[in-house]
């Protein structure tokens, strides 16, 4: 046997990691693609020829290293906070990683660890317990009601049940939509002896007059609000998260990050991104109707539709699941099967690409 032919069970693997699977979505190639969240919008020309002027320049000095703590990519994204509810927020409010999946496994590096706890309401991001895992953190979860939200009375059992060290709330969940109430939040921070996470993955797609939870941030300094420029801004490529916070907590980021965790051409990209943002985001809009019209049009069919401040929707609920998924895919509508059992999800895509899913659908369930 030759060293390429030894299997995983045969190399000293954490126990945990044993007969885990790498997390991901599948990648078919397909007319469709609704299982990602995505935006279908890519950039305009203009953009994308910004974006690579922007790049030639930085990469006249890829020699260097990048500056490590992104700061004037920082200072970008605080600007475009404090006009989505953001109070105040300055440079030393923000943090910046490769995905707001990074960010999230740089705070339970920083928060969670080998006898502290994360919790959670499910369902919620199926990623939640891969953090907790890789940081050897304890993973529990509460419940959500039947319509997704959280009963405050129950989240404050369960924070005096386990003193969770951090504890993470998806607002609007994945992968049902759902948005939390402020004074859900509050209460939650109130009571919780450690640090809790408003994961705002989705906030751009959220209804109008939805508040986000950065408007918290001010009186609560163990909140961290987190938020990503893959959905709204098209960038899922770019691969850009970060968050808000009070200064201390990006001190904690800066201890557990890798050097020169975030590349030039990462910053520079973000930055055009940022500078675009109206442009950018000039969809958010028209995938907040076409979210409702399916909404409306599951309901209308007989399914049931969770309400949804994301750009995806929540439906069921089905005998057999895997079934309808299967015949959409052979109908060329990729979408995902998550979340409780019966239920499917399926991203917001063009106008075009939702007719293609409403009537793949109507095949299936005929």
């Amino acid at each position: 046997m030759t060293a390429f032919e030894v299997s995983l069970d045969q190399l000293p693997l954490r126990d945990e990691l044993r007969g885990e699977r790498p997390y991901g979505a599948p990648q078919l190639d397909v007319a469709v693609r609704l299982n990602v969240n995505e935006n279908p919008y890519p950039p305009s020309e203009s953009v994308v020829a910004d974006i690579a002027r922007s790049v030639t320049i930085a990469a006249r000095e890829l020699n260097r290293y990048p500056d490590r703590d992104a700061v004037a990519l920082r200072a970008d994204l605080a600007s475009y906070l404090t006009g989505d509810g953001g109070s105040g927020l300055g440079v030393d409010n923000v943090w910046a990683a490769n995905g707001s999946n990074e960010i999230m496994l740089q705070v339970l590096q920083a928060f969670g660890g080998p006898g502290r706890v994360a919790l959670s309401f499910a369902p919620t991001y199926s990623m939640y317990p891969e953090y907790a895992r890789d940081t050897h953190t304890r993973w529990v979860t509460g419940r959500r009601g039947d319509d997704f939200t959280i009963d405050t009375e129950h989240a404050l059992l369960q924070i005096a049940e386990h003193a969770p060290s951090v504890i993470l709330l998806a607002s609007p969940n994945n992968p049902t939509g759902t948005a939390l109430p402020l004074d859900v939040i509050e209460a939650i921070c109130a009571a919780a002896p450690g640090m809790v996470v408003v994961d705002e993955a989705y906030a751009e797609f959220r209804h109008e007059g939805t508040p986000s939870a950065l408007v918290l941030l001010p009186r609560h300094p163990r909140l961290i609000v987190t938020r990503t420029m893959s959905k709204a801004f098209a960038l899922a490529g770019g691969r850009l998260g970060y968050l808000a916070a009070a200064p201390a907590v990006v001190d904690a980021m800066r201890i557990v990050r890798l050097p020169y965790h975030l590349s030039a051409i990462s910053q520079v990209v973000a930055r055009v991104a940022l500078a675009h943002s109206d442009e950018l985001l000039a969809a958010v809009a028209e995938l907040r109707a076409e979210r409702d019209d399916t909404v409306a049009w599951l309901r209308s069919i007989g399914l049931q539709a969770a309400d949804s401040d994301a750009n995806f929707v929540l439906f069921g609920l089905f005998d057999d699941r895997h079934a309808v998924w299967q015949c959409l895919l052979d109908h060329g509508v990729l979408i995902r099967e998550t979340g409780p059992e019966g239920w499917l999800r399926v991203s917001i895509g063009t106008r075009q690409e939702m007719v293609a899913f409403r009537c793949a659908l109507q095949e299936a369930i005929a």
